[in-house]
């Protein structure tokens, strides 16, 4: 038997930020941390949603109500991270888990003009993680988690149309946001190498979260989306099965900066394990030219070298 929730160290005294905790894999990623001691901030978008989320996590576990608190942050509004950063309370932030996301959805902007998921899945989180940074320095074993996804694996940036103001395809511009989490993570392992913090990635396979389930059919392809409906009911795997590798990711002593887990069986389903990846998602000149475009565009500098 691999890897599970109940292998989870005890995280008493440490503070957790978790984006996209109102539901699937953040909503368990919070409550596991919370489970283990740790004081966990529910990072939402929406109010109304959070404050259910919460209200669960509360009845779940009610010993956990002191430490779990909703906090809004909107990462398609870089005011709101702002925002989100300068209102947390904590003067340490131990582990920062960047769940949140958005699916191949159709073409749209965020507040600030970005295509929406590069803007929210990729910019919103650098943005956030680099107005915590001094924070997550503070702790004496800081951890960034940022949650990709296999779906990487349909290719790789396009550094000089990040917006896809070119040409846009969902599921292709999805996969994209995602490469360029692992990108940024890759950046942020190396810039931060002699330091405590560990930078690391994962993804949940194929598991049945509201983001899976909702996102759009696959613009010309009905034998893929009959195999993504079946792969629903019979493959998918729960949301809790699906939150582990963020969870090791985020807690096991063993893991290393720039690692990617996932789940053991062919990246889809099982116990964390480490994960395939592709080669230019570990490309040190392209991690490079994102970091800085993705400063300029966020306006956010991290203050520390390549």
């Amino acid at each position: 038997m691999g890897w599970t929730a109940r292998n989870i160290p005890d995280q008493s005294g440490r503070t957790a930020v978790v984006t996209g905790a109102n539901s699937g894999l953040g909503f368990v990623t919070a409550r596991e941390l919370a489970r283990r001691g740790a004081r966990v901030v529910l990072a939402c978008r929406d109010e109304e949603r959070g404050r259910l989320a919460r209200d669960r996590l509360v009845r779940e576990l009610p010993e956990a109500g002191p430490r779990a608190e909703l906090r809004l942050l909107d990462l398609g509004d870089l005011a709101s991270v702002s925002a989100f950063a300068k209102e947390l309370p904590d003067e340490r932030v131990d582990l920062l888990v960047n769940n949140a996301g958005v699916m191949a959805l159709p073409y749209g902007r965020t507040a600030d003009g970005f295509e929406r998921q590069f803007g929210v899945n990729h910019l919103g989180h650098f943005a956030l993680t680099g107005l915590l940074l001094d924070r997550l320095l503070a702790s004496s074993a800081p951890r960034v988690v940022t949650v990709s996804s296999v779906m990487h694996l349909l290719g790789n940036i396009d550094i000089t149309d990040l917006n896809s103001e070119r040409s846009y395809r969902r599921w292709i511009a999805y996969g994209r946001s995602k490469t360029a989490n692992l990108l940024f993570t890759h950046e942020l392992a190396g810039r931060l190498a002699d330091t405590p913090l560990i930078a690391a990635a994962a993804h949940p396979g194929y598991a049945a979260t509201n983001l899976q389930s909702a996102s759009p059919r696959m613009e010309g392809r009905r034998a893929a989306e009959r195999v993504m409906q079946w792969g629903n009911r019979v493959v998918a795997q729960s949301a809790e099965a699906g939150a582990l590798p963020a969870l090791y990711a985020a807690t096991a002593p063993s893991v290393g900066a720039d690692s990617f887990t996932g789940p053991r069986l062919a990246s889809w389903r099982g116990a964390p394990a480490p994960s395939l990846r592709a080669p230019w998602t570990l490309n040190d000149a392209a991690a490079q030219r994102l970091w800085a475009a993705s400063e300029e565009l966020t306006g956010v500098a991290y203050g520390v070298p390549s």
